[in-house]
């Protein structure tokens, strides 16, 4: 089928861990809880929002106005080679709007590594 991706989920292979604290709702936030398999943009900066799935670790759903750890896999991990360090912050949006930011933990993806 043409423009169908399927993706097992067992071959995900986390980027980055990242410390994510979601607006609340009265900060603008979110209505709903998200879950494992959630793909929101990423703006790291750059002048463009990156596409990535969250794999949230210890915890089935995180509500608007909770922090939960995350593995964050790159749909194209090669646009932010040798950007990254733990303590970078990054916004967490869904098109033009804010839902939460971002403080990398970890980085697994080596070639990401800032210098």
């Amino acid at each position: 089928m043409i423009g169908i991706v399927y993706c097992d989920i067992n071959m995900f292979q986390p980027d980055i861990e990242a410390e994510i604290f979601f607006l609340s709702t009265e900060e603008g936030g979110r209505h709903v809880p998200v879950k494992s398999g959630y793909r929101p943009d990423h703006n790291f900066g750059a002048g463009m929002l990156n596409a990535a799935v969250h794999e949230y670790i210890s915890c089935e759903f995180v509500a608007p106005g909770q922090t939960a750890r995350a593995n964050i896999g790159f749909a194209n991990p090669g646009f932010k080679n040798g950007r990254f360090y733990p303590g970078f912050e990054f916004k967490i949006q869904e098109g033009g709007r804010l839902v939460g930011r971002g403080v990398i933990t970890k980085i697994f993806n080596a070639a990401l590594r800032a210098p």
